[in-house]
C-alpha cells in the first residue's frame, strides 16, 4: 500500500517538525509502505522523503509542471508523475494513496486535509485519514473545528473520520490498525 503525506515546502521549519518528517518517512519504508507526497525537496515533503529513502522504500512524488525547475522536486522519487495543474495533482496522489496523513504545513496542506475530510464526511472514500499534530501544530485548527460543532455548523461525527496522533509510531499504528467507522453520511450532510 501507498501512503500519502501532505505537509509544507518551507526551508525554514523548525528541526522538531522535519525531524518528525523523517522520522514518519523511515517508518514507512520500515512497514513496507510507499510514500505518495507532492515531490517537493523541502520542509515536511523533503523530510518525509528523505526518510523513506533512507529506509529503502519506495518514492513516488506528484507535482505540476511548473514546479520543474532548480531546486524544487525531490531528486530521487522512484518515480516522478507531472500533472498540469494543482487539481490534477491532488486527484493522482488520492488515487494512489491507501491512507492520508496530514503532516505540519500551511495552506495547500490545509486545503488537501478539508478535501478528503470533506470526501470522507460524504461516503466518497473510507480510507484512513491522520493528522500528525507534531508539537500541538494543529491544536489551533482542531479548537477552530471543535467551534464549528458548538456552533452547529459541522456534525460532532466529523472527527470520527480523523485520528489525531502526536508521533509518526501513533500515524503508522492507526493506519494498521484501522477499522472503517460507521458513519451516518446523512447525519454528516445535514450540518455541513
Amino acid at each position: 500500500m501507498n501512503i500519502c503525506v501532505y505537509g509544507a515546502s518551507s526551508k525554514t521549519i523548525d528541526a522538531q517538525f522535519t525531524d518528525a518528517g523523517h522520522a514518519l518517512g523511515n517508518l514507512l519504508a520500515k512497514h513496507g509502505y510507499g510514500l505518495v507526497f507532492g515531490g517537493g525537496d523541502n520542509g515536511m515533503m523533503g523530510a518525509v522523503a528523505r526518510g523513506t529513502h533512507d529506509g529503502g522504500g519506495r518514492i513516488i512524488g506528484i507535482a505540476p509542471r511548473f514546479f520543474n525547475v532548480d531546486g524544487v522536486l525531490y531528486p530521487h522519487c522512484d518515480e516522478l508523475i507531472y500533472t498540469e495543474t494543482m487539481r490534477e495533482r491532488k486527484q493522482k496522489m488520492e488515487d494512489l494513496s491507501g491512507a492520508f496523513i496530514v503532516s505540519p504545513g500551511g495552506i495547500g496542506t490545509f486545503e488537501e486535509f478539508f478535501e478528503i475530510l470533506t470526501l470522507k464526511q460524504l461516503g466518497r472514500t473510507k480510507k484512513p485519514l491522520v493528522i500528525l499534530n507534531t508539537a500541538g501544530y494543529y491544536d489551533d485548527m482542531l479548537n477552530m473545528m471543535r467551534r464549528t460543532v458548538e456552533s452547529n455548523f459541522i456534525s460532532a461525527q466529523t472527527f470520527d473520520l480523523i485520528a489525531v496522533v502526536n508521533t509518526p509510531e501513533q500515524a503508522i499504528d492507526y493506519i494498521e490498525h484501522y477499522v472503517e467507522q460507521e458513519v451516518d453520511v446523512e447525519e454528516l450532510r445535514k450540518l455541513k
